[in-house]
């Protein structure tokens, strides 16, 4: 089956994933899903990631992350911004806070993926790919 937006297919993944409450989740995996895994990692959105090489593709699976016993998830939204058919850019004096600096946005820049903190910090501009709170 062909998806026309595979970004924001992984992001409903991990949405419906996380409201449902698994613990993991297993999705197609491409080289910017690994790197917006690897971002969501380091902010501490998702609990891990691995990918498993099968000699096609390949598959992602991401643990969750869940907070105290009533097991809440960590990430309460998570928003596509730039869409195949709309796309955002943010120069590097454009961007704003996520949520009063309280969620992040995921952007695309000429030297990677990157959180817009991480832009800020290297002034750099790029695709706004999602908001995460």
């Amino acid at each position: 089956m062909s998806v026309t937006d595979p970004i924001a297919d992984l992001l409903t993944c991990i949405r419906n994933a996380s409201n449902a409450g698994f613990p993991t989740l297993r999705v197609p995996a491409s080289q910017l899903k690994t790197e917006i895994c690897r971002v969501l990692h380091e902010e501490g959105f998702i609990r891990g990631f691995e990918r498993e090489d099968d000699g096609k593709q390949g598959m992602l699976t991401i643990s969750l992350k869940y907070d105290g016993e009533d097991r809440t998830p960590v990430i309460t939204e998570i928003r596509r911004v730039s869409r195949p058919s709309l796309r955002v850019y943010k120069g590097k004096k454009d961007r704003r806070l996520v949520r009063s600096g309280m969620g992040i946005s995921i952007l695309t820049t000429p030297r990677g993926v990157m959180t817009d903190r991480r832009a800020r910090k290297e002034n750099v501009g790029g695709e706004v790919l999602c908001e995460i709170w």
